[in-house]
């Protein structure tokens, strides 16, 4: 029995509401959000410009921070030095290599921990210990456990998208209905039945959600390890620029990341709504 058929038979008393709900949105509200979206980042970079550029101290001290216009010039420049684009590689790498193997082994390890009694008795305490460690304390054992600072940053980026996805996928595992296991089961499917026609699919959502936390948690942590180890990266020509009080710099930087993260971020949204579609859902907001 598939998958589609067995969410059928557990969706189908509530099947008419929820589609009701989904109706998608007329052209008009969606491009009417965009618009207020970009509306409300124009309005703040217009603030941000008109409380640097008159130097107001309010509880903050706006005159020592660079206006727009310094940032942009700074912009500028740096789109135009083959450094911008060595950093912006650099750690592209380092996070989709640290997310890429997180999400393997985390997915992996959820999975494992929500199905296995015995792995959850050997393994589980292990992970539960690991996990309030912030990933950027373990920047001094990654330098002593690697040779290169690549392979540390690397390590410490895994580290911090790792139990994000892992938890996420175990709490998903272990909420499913015992429900669809048994239809497999009476049809006389096996554990790897089970595992691909229901655990798998069904547990899509958590599995998306903490690989969503994951790829945020990881740019926190692969632009500290940057800043404190790394050579090359963005954090690392941030942390550089305020070093010789490039202020406009600094910011160049943090908005360098912000836009990295947020399209790593949508990027994994995008993949997780594609892969979940045949769930039933409520009206979501357009992106």
């Amino acid at each position: 029995m598939s998958t589609a058929a067995l969410l059928d038979v557990e969706a189908a008393p509530v099947a008419e509401p929820v589609a009701a709900e989904s109706r998608p949105r007329s052209g008009g509200a969606v491009w009417r959000s965009r618009i207020v979206r970009l509306a409300s980042v124009f309005a703040a970079i217009a603030v941000w410009q008109v409380v640097t550029a008159n130097d107001l101290r309010l509880w903050v001290r706006f005159d020592t921070l660079p206006t727009v216009t310094e940032i942009v010039r700074a912009f500028q420049t740096q789109l135009g030095t083959q450094n911008f684009y060595l950093d912006l590689g650099q750690s592209l790498i380092r996070i989709l290599t640290g997310f890429g193997l997180a999400a393997v082994l985390g997915v992996s390890t959820g999975v494992a921990l929500g199905r296995s009694r015995w792995f959850a008795d050997t393994i589980g305490p292990l992970t539960e210990l690991a996990r309030p460690i912030p990933a950027i304390a373990i920047v001094p054992v990654a330098i002593l456990l690697f040779p290169s600072d690549e392979a540390g940053i690397v390590f410490i980026t895994f580290i911090a998208a790792y139990f994000p996805v892992m938890v996420s996928t175990r709490h998903a595992v272990r909420a499913l209905p015992t429900l669809w296991e048994d239809s497999v089961r009476t049809l006389g499917g096996s554990r790897w039945d089970v595992l691909w026609r229901v655990v798998l699919p069904g547990s899509l959502p958590g599995v998306f959600g903490g690989l969503s936390v994951g790829i945020g948690v990881a740019w926190i942590c692969v632009v500290s390890a940057e800043m404190i180890s790394g050579r090359l990266g963005v954090g690392y020509r941030t942390w550089q620029a305020y070093t010789i009080v490039d202020y406009p710099g600094v910011f160049v930087g943090i908005i360098t990341i912000g836009v990295l993260g947020y399209t790593t971020s949508a990027a994994v949204e995008l993949i997780g709504r594609r892969a979940t579609r045949w769930l039933p859902r409520v009206q979501e907001v357009a992106k």
